[in-house]
């Protein structure tokens, strides 16, 4: 059979050219989210910081407990997003363990020089280049809090030497250090540069008094080194911290490489769910259609006595060789779109320079296999019909086939639609995550009911446009419809292509531009000040009152930005937050409070956003428990609800609630207002001239930087999103080129009783313009009626925003590449002489 079906790709290259570019792009496609995956969970970071350490005790995430479902607890962990630490007393305790031969407590501290302020530096204490280990390459360790040591990556570019000064921004305030000493590590070390100060100015530079970031433990050589494993696992565990041995110490030293492991892993791993249910409905619709199209062939192979296996494993044998070949081109084109991500990633910050795209063997073997099984499953579906029939009976087949399908694809049709329907009801009672992904399940039960229910869309369409069709192109129109009742199950694949492209495009793309426009919107619309104090390095918590007491200022606000872990329905969600000083907020902030009031925001105390309160089940009043940045548990009272939580973060705190809790301990900006008619501005600058890189700006930039971040951020969810809608619409056209081609009989018997070439060309055209806008007009429903549930869910939104420009460039453009699709290769056919086209092979 194998030679039989590398004979018929041979000599049928042209009808297998479409088959094969759906299953090389799906493989392509899917190739580059599961290499994503796969390079992110071989992605460990650097480990050089503590390459001397035989383990390291650090806090960089948090174990959830959850809902318990059949007696189980469900455990959900979750990254620190501001990096947790340990108490000071574990280094102790990891010291007084047998076989440990020191531990050291490394602090890190995040600093800036103005040597090189472009380069990503941290402070630490001189005992930590023990981890490294690092080593003196000139000079001595610095001696008193106003010497520090540099590693060779900050004294290379900048010049700086023993003897040198330089001037070190560190907590808000810039001090002048001498460099005392240059060291190395001997060896290549990636990450951030790092300079260090004495330890005892280290701990009192450090926000976080009493905790060490990390403990490295280096033990004696004779040490029975699973013995002392054992004991640090049960001293971290007693901190609540994690001991990190081997490649993860990499992770103890950047948790920026555990976000962006993490990152790579969700990212990959849920647009891999997307793409393999759309390459899924891509493959199985070209795959059938390609099988129907030659049922003529598959029949007379029957009557010549070919028995129904032979002709099943004939069928599987050709789909298996072009799943091979389609393997051969999608995989190296996979792997080259991975590394373009990665780079466009990089670049924009979602990954580390170190982030390297790794393995392939087993992406490349998971993605081939299951686009051949989906490849072998429906061209074993689709031939079951032409094999179980009798062979006279399979050329009557061939010749008139059923409009619609069978009782049991009517009614997983109708359950499909009914089941998207309920999750349209399910969006609409939810927010967050859950009502994102009830809203992706709908959208996909929704195109999967289509699918099933094609035929008889296709169908009543017909009869619909039947009189239109009819008006417009006369005698053309009557055949068109004609064709279309009768074609119904054939232009299955061609009307899920396109509702696929037009329903996944108007909801996920117009999704995430609502969800940029909101938050921008609201941030615009509830910052009241007009000047915003800001800094590069941050401002203490004290610029604050030092703006209060500017002449002319009527009201200042410290704002820390940072992010908290709270409970929902299903799992833990990691959600932005803010630390104000609530004094005068309600002058330089309206957060658009629905009940309670800020003025009542205390330490113990926190106000929530509606939408979050909801997901929550948290009520004004409620002792609500959430967890810090850096895992520490609290339990607050909720004292306002405020609704503007995606311009704001959906929690508030009191700053002073944040002290010890975030990573510099300084606030982000100082919100300012100012009396009516009274220039401040003189006074504000010279405020800013005294904290290092601090400037005074009109709060108008501070909302156009919002806009640009969100914009940067909404570039993943758009490029990858972009990609699958690129598929499904050049799936729709490759669809709609394969049912042309293969009408070549069917329009050359046309011409041969009497219709001539334009009247052949005008029915084409009339049944594109059917087809298409009913496609058009079920995908546009689809669309909209996931968008407005889902924006309404998770904005508050009555109504979505639908940019006039995209909606035409999504409708225009999938319309003229289908017009495009069909019109050309119609030409083409109608060009063939009607006799010489009556004996192509079907």
């Amino acid at each position: 059979m194998l030679r039989l079906a590398a004979q018929t790709l041979r000599h049928r290259t042209g009808g297998f050219l479409a088959t094969f570019v759906a299953l090389a792009a799906g493989v392509a496609v899917l190739m580059t989210c599961a290499l994503l995956v796969e390079s992110g969970w071989r992605h460990q970071g650097d480990p050089h910081r503590y390459g001397a350490a035989f383990a390291v005790v650090a806090d960089r995430d948090l174990t959830v407990d959850g809902p318990t479902v059949l007696g189980e607890t469900e455990r959900t962990t979750v990254l620190l997003p501001e990096r947790g630490s340990v108490p000071g007393n574990v280094a102790g305790d990891l010291a007084d363990v047998p076989g440990v031969d020191r531990a050291v407590g490394d602090r890190r501290l995040v600093v800036t020089t103005t040597a090189a302020p472009g380069l990503p530096t941290t402070g630490h204490g001189w005992s930590s280049t023990a981890l490294a280990p690092y080593r003196l390459v000139s000079g001595r360790p610095p001696r008193s809090d106003g010497e520090i040591a540099v590693d060779a990556r900050l004294a290379g570019p900048t010049r700086l030497g023993p003897g040198a000064t330089t001037e070190v921004v560190t907590g808000g305030v810039s001090r002048t250090y001498e460099v005392s000493g240059v060291v190395g590590t001997g060896g290549t070390a990636s990450g951030r540069a790092a300079l260090f100060f004495t330890d005892a100015h280290a701990a009192a530079l450090d926000p976080h008094p009493g905790r060490y970031d990390a403990v490295g433990v280096l033990t004696a050589p004779d040490a029975d080194r699973d013995a002392v494993l054992a004991e640090v696992r049960r001293i971290a565990d007693a901190a609540g911290a994690t001991a990190y041995t081997g490649d993860d110490r990499g992770i103890a030293a950047e948790p920026e490489s555990a976000a962006a492991r993490s990152l790579a892993l969700g990212a990959g791993a849920a647009f891999a769910g997307y793409a393999a249910a759309i390459v899924g409905f891509v493959v199985a619709g070209t795959v059938g259609l390609s099988v129907r199209h030659r049922r003529r062939d598959l029949a007379l192979l029957r009557a010549v006595a070919a028995t129904p296996g032979q002709v099943r494993s004939m069928l599987l044998a050709e789909v298996g060789l072009l799943g091979l070949l389609a393997g051969a081109v999608g995989v190296p084109a996979g792997l080259l779109a991975t590394r373009q991500v990665r780079d466009a990633l990089v670049s924009r910050g979602f990954l580390p320079d170190d982030f390297t795209v790794q393995g392939g063997v087993l992406s490349a073997a998971a993605v081939v296999v299951t686009v051949a099984v989906v490849a072998l499953l429906s061209a074993w579906i689709a031939a079951l019909r032409v094999t179980r029939i009798r062979p006279t009976e399979a050329l009557g087949e061939a010749a008139v086939e059923p409009a619609t399908g069978g009782r049991a694809r009517l009614v997983c049709g109708l359950a499909c639609v009914a089941g998207a329907f309920s999750l349209t009801v399910l969006t609409g009672a939810t927010d967050g995550q859950t009502a994102l992904g009830a809203a992706m399940g709908m959208l996909y039960l929704f195109v999967l009911g289509v699918a099933l229910l094609a035929p008889w869309i296709n169908q009543g369409a017909a009869r619909l446009l039947g009189p239109v069709l009819r008006t417009v192109w006369g005698d053309s129109g009557y055949l068109a419809a004609a064709n279309l009742r009768a074609n119904a199950r054939g232009a299955v694949a061609v009307l899920t292509a396109l509702v696929l492209s037009v329903g996944l495009g108007g909801t996920v793309w117009f999704l995430q531009d609502n969800l940029e426009r909101q938050t921008v919107a609201q941030s615009r619309e509830g910052v009241l000040a007009q000047y915003a104090l800001t800094s590069g390095t941050g401002l203490p918590a004290s610029a604050a009152a030092e703006a209060r007491r500017v002449p002319g200022v009527a009201a200042a606000t410290g704002v820390r930005r940072t992010s908290v872990v709270v409970p929902d329905r299903l799992e833990p969600q990691t959600v932005p937050a803010q630390g104000i000083d609530p004094l005068g907020a309600d002058r330089t902030l309206d957060l658009r409070v629905r009940s309670g009031s800020l003025d009542a925001l205390r330490e113990g105390t926190v106000a929530v956003s509606t939408a979050r309160a909801d997901a929550a089940g948290w009520r004004l009043g409620d002792k609500a428990r959430l967890w810090l940045g850096d895992g520490t548990p609290v339990t607050l009272r909720v004292v306002a609800l405020y609704e503007r939580g995606w311009g704001f973060g959906d929690v508030t705190l009191h700053r002073r609630t944040l002290d010890g809790h975030t990573v510099t301990g300084l606030d982000d900006r100082v919100l300012i207002r100012t009396a009516p008619d009274f220039g401040a501005e003189g006074a504000l600058a010279e405020l800013a001239r005294r904290y290092p890189g601090g400037q005074v700006t009109d709060t108008a930039c501070l909302t156009g930087e919002l806009a640009e971040d969100v914009a940067v951020s909404g570039w993943l969810n758009k490029m990858l999103v972009t990609v699958l809608v690129g598929y499904a619409v050049l799936a729709a056209a490759n669809t709609l080129v394969m049912a042309a081609l293969a009408r070549t009989r069917e329009l050359s018997l046309l011409r041969l009783v009497g219709v001539t070439r334009g009247q052949a060309k005008r029915m084409v055209h009339a049944e594109q313009a059917g087809l298409l806008g009913v496609a058009l007009l079920i995908g546009a429903a689809i669309a909209a009626v996931a968008l407005t549930t889902i924006v309404r869910a998770v904005t508050g939104a009555t109504l979505p925003h639908v940019p006039a420009t995209g909606w035409t460039a999504l409708l225009g453009g999938t319309t003229a590449l289908a017009l495009l699709a069909t019109v050309v290769p119609v030409a083409h056919i109608l060009r063939t002489a009607p006799v010489e086209g009556m004996g192509v092979r079907e």
